[in-house]
């Protein structure tokens, strides 16, 4: 039966959709495993692991840092062939790139999107070192899991040989349960998420200038790097209303999705978009930003704006505030994408 390791060395960052993707999957995979006779570790990192991670799975313990990404490339794939060869793992997998090297055992890796390699958020230099991080991570893994075939599709067409080697795992919003929509009169819009650069939230701040008879916007989520500060400086000069919510913890999602005017999700870039299939659970009317895997996500009628459209962005949001919100068009469950991660697993 498979004896399966999972890298964990990344997963003392805040909440968000690599975070959620995990947190939700591990266990469900462990589980299964454990009835057919297998076993899940977790290896983390000098962060630990931002999740409790129940029985049955086993957590190892490194020194390994998750930052910079250089020191932690050069001191992964030691770390994970001693685990390997300590507990008789026959299997490897990692959620995040570079990939481990110089294993003594197959390894599988999960791609959430290919950001790295867009020219919109990486530099040539770093574009150039990522092509060739992620095709020598896509020509050597034994089995590629991707959560939309928006991203499956970036792949095919980048490295066609990995075609074979891709199992579709889509992510799912059956966490939580909601709660019945309640929107009081100061009701405001709602983001959900890191507040970074490729979520493109100052897109929403200017719409909220461009358009003053919107709501006002809440960012839940953590910040990384100066963007939040950028951002509330940004309001503070349109003069409009922004609160900065922080992170929260789950037993809040219901409430901020159940009490929001809409949901909006303006980004960049997304291999799936989380949020989204979270506030159509709830619910809740939802505005996105125009991209293919937010389209494969939630559906061809959601209102949607081009990134960079200001005006759009404030047309999308009224004619979300103005319609009923709409259904979900997926049945997916994180136990659907633990059967789907584990058949990947019994191919090999």
């Amino acid at each position: 039966m498979t004896r399966l390791l999972v890298s964990g060395l990344v997963l003392d960052q805040p909440m968000g959709g690599v975070r959620r993707h995990n947190q939700e999957l591990l266990p469900r995979v462990a589980r299964r495993l454990a009835d057919e006779g297998g076993h899940l570790a977790v290896l983390a990192g000098r962060g630990g692991i931002g999740f409790d991670l129940p029985a049955p799975i086993e957590l190892l313990t490194s020194d390994v840092p998750a930052r910079p990404i250089p020191m932690r490339a050069m001191r992964e794939s030691r770390a994970l062939n001693e685990a390997a060869r300590a507990g008789g793992y026959d299997l490897v997998h990692s959620g995040h790139l570079p990939a481990p090297r110089g294993l003594g055992v197959p390894f599988s890796l999960t791609l959430h999107d290919l950001r790295h390699l867009d020219g919109e958020h990486s530099p040539f230099s770093r574009r150039l070192i990522a092509k060739q991080v992620v095709g020598w991570a896509v020509e050597r893994a034994a089995r590629i899991l991707t959560v939309s075939e928006a991203t499956a599709s970036q792949l095919r067409a980048r490295w066609p040989r990995c075609a074979d080697k891709l199992t579709l795992v889509p992510n799912a919003a059956d966490h939580f349960a909601p709660l019945p929509r309640n929107p009081g009169r100061e009701a405001e819009l709602l983001h959900i998420g890191h507040v970074e650069p490729r979520k493109n939230l100052e897109v929403v701040i200017r719409a909220l200038a461009h358009a003053r008879d919107l709501p006002p916007l809440r960012l839940a989520g953590a910040g990384k790097g100066d963007e939040l500060e950028r951002l509330r400086a940004l309001a503070a000069e349109l003069e409009v209303d922004v609160r900065f919510h922080g992170p929260f913890e789950d037993a809040d999602l219901p409430r901020l999705l159940a009490t929001c005017a809409a949901f909006v999700l303006p980004s960049r870039l997304e291999g799936f978009g989380i949020p989204a299939l979270e506030a159509q659970r709830a619910g809740a009317p939802l505005a996105i930003s125009d991209l293919p895997a937010l389209r494969e996500v939630v559906g061809p009628e959601v209102p949607s704006f081009a990134p960079d459209d200001v005006a759009g962005c404030a047309r999308a949001l009224r004619e979300a505030l103005a319609s009923e919100p709409v259904p979900a068009i997926t049945t997916n469950t994180w136990d659907d994408a633990a059967e789907r991660w584990l058949a990947a697993l019994r191919s090999l």
